[in-house]
């Protein structure tokens, strides 16, 4: 990947994707070491199951999520966060609806568009 965003992005020109099931995705900025995402979950759903080699960190903006990572459930909420190593199993469920940040290194190659 030999690409990176805008240096300065606006959050209200962005374009916001909707990936269905009650889910919005929104790039914050990327380069070939770092992505940050914004993910906007509707009240009661659910980030499946998966993993990816990119470590992951994940902060709750808003709301309240269920997370499991590699069989572990914790309940987060505003202002808590999460690391995710590389290839572990994870997903969430977010019965309030709310906000996450999600901060992946490498970059998610699969998130851009081609």
């Amino acid at each position: 990947m030999n690409e990176q965003s805008e240096i300065f992005l606006s959050g209200s020109t962005t374009e916001i994707e909707d990936l269905g099931n009650g889910l919005k995705r929104q790039m914050l900025g990327y380069n070939e070491e770092l992505m940050a995402v914004k993910v906007w979950f509707a009240e009661g759903a659910q980030g499946y199951s998966h993993q990816h080699r990119h470590s992951q960190v994940t902060y709750v903006e808003k709301g309240e999520f269920h997370f499991t990572i590699d069989g572990e459930t914790k309940v987060l909420k505003e202002g808590d966060s999460c690391l995710i190593p590389p290839h572990a199993e994870h997903g969430a469920i977010c019965p309030t609806g709310g906000i996450l940040l999600d901060i992946f290194s490498p970059p998610r190659e699969d998130f851009l568009k081609e």
